[in-house]
């Protein structure tokens, strides 16, 4: 894969423009993911990355296996996080708003993996409203999370709430 095309798959959704702004016609109430980008969490290799992809179930990780809302059926499986990460702008600037951590887990050998829907749709719902839910995860992840979002934009995680900062602690 070329340089430019790594590149630009690691990158955030940072901000665009409201297609809504200023009027309540079409499309008015529509939820917008644009701001919103998924980072991949695996614990296994010790690394975290953008994979846009999971906004559509189809990141690498999620990839060639069948799903099943029973962790019991995927015995031995790695654990990854599908992490929602919402970036907003204020006066200082884009900030990390919303993050929360989604579990999956993957056993390649079987080609099975485990995933409850209605938990992603909750977190990412809950991101996009600006919450901070990672009190699940691990403590490797989430160094492995606050790693990569201080090291994407060190600017980014200053301007960031408290909240956000507390919960992803050194």
């Amino acid at each position: 894969m070329s340089a430019d095309k790594e590149k630009k798959k690691n990158t955030f959704t940072i901000i665009k423009d409201d297609p809504t702004d200023g009027h309540g016609g079409y499309n008015a109430g529509v939820i917008s993911l644009e701001n919103m980008s998924p980072i991949i969490v695996d614990p296994n290799k010790e690394k975290a990355y953008v994979d846009m992809d999971a906004m559509h179930a189809r990141s690498k990780v999620e990839r060639r296996v069948k799903w099943t809302h029973l962790k019991e059926e995927v015995p031995d499986g790695k654990l990854y996080w599908i992490v929602w990460v919402n970036v907003e702008r204020n006066e200082n600037g884009p900030f990390y708003s919303g993050v929360a951590g989604s579990e999956i887990r993957v056993n390649r050998d079987i080609k099975r993996g485990y995933k409850s829907m209605p938990e992603h749709v909750k977190h990412m719902e809950k991101s996009l409203k600006g919450h901070v839910i990672v009190e699940h995860m691990d403590d490797l992840s989430k160094k492995l999370l606050k790693d990569f979002l201080v090291e994407f934009n060190a600017d980014m995680w200053e301007n960031s709430p408290e909240t956000l900062k507390t919960a992803l602690p050194e």
